[in-house]
């Protein structure tokens, strides 16, 4: 039997129920093995243009989509799914895994948010830590600009030897020179050190603001949680 346009789906019952009764016993062919003894079925499909077709086997026309096997009483045996390219197949896996990628993503998402909830609360659990954070920074900061003071009391001592060599610096003695430039080197440290130490305090407020834009979410009564 050839695929045929039928234009109604009422017809599709009456073809099958005609089947049955003329007593039809051809083979037909699916793209699965029946089991031994089943009775004949139809395939049903709707074309690229729209067309509604049946055959007593898979319809080429509807190869790229969906078909329906159908019981001689018109209920629905199983469906054939599409006959895929190559290149349709690996499209097919690419969308697959992107769509596992993308959940794998969700849940941890999920996961991270439930975890943040779960450390703050409340907002003033959050302000609390960010200022325990900062304290920190300001801490280590503040004993870098301690340091840089007490090099400037050895650069004073020590430029007041190389006052004695100030006509010509390069007779004074080597021991006074090193002093010299290792105290140079220790005031650029500490400053470079203190610089860091501001950048990290950004980067600091950037983390906890960001937390922040994320928790007023979490804080919502919709999700009935407490911004306090």
């Amino acid at each position: 039997m050839h695929a045929r346009d039928n234009g109604k789906p009422t017809r599709l019952l009456a073809a099958a129920t005609f089947l049955a009764a003329t007593g039809f016993c051809g083979a037909l062919h699916a793209q699965s093995q029946k089991p031994e003894g089943a009775s004949p079925g139809i395939f049903t499909c709707t074309d690229a243009r729209g067309r509604t077709l049946t055959a007593d086997r898979p319809i080429a026309e509807c190869s790229d989509r969906e078909q329906r096997e159908l019981n001689p009483s018109g209920s629905v045996r199983r469906k054939v799914e599409p006959t895929y390219t190559a290149r349709e197949l690996q499209e097919r896996e690419d969308r697959a895994r992107e769509a596992a990628i993308q959940a794998a993503r969700l849940t941890d998402e999920r996961r991270r948010e439930r975890a943040l909830l779960v450390r703050y609360p409340n907002a003033a659990t959050h302000d609390r830590e960010r200022a325990e954070a900062l304290a920190q920074i300001d801490t280590v900061t503040q004993a870098a600009k301690k340091r840089i003071a007490e090099l400037g009391d050895d650069r004073k001592k020590i430029d007041e030897e190389m006052e004695f060599y100030k006509q010509d610096p390069g007779k004074a003695p080597g021991a006074v020179r090193r002093r010299l430039e290792d105290n140079t080197q220790s005031v650029a440290v500490q400053n470079r050190f203190i610089g860091e130490q501001e950048e990290e305090k950004k980067r600091v407020n950037a983390r906890f603001d960001e937390e922040r834009t994320r928790l007023k979410t979490l804080w919502s009564p919709q999700n009935g949680g407490n911004p306090r």
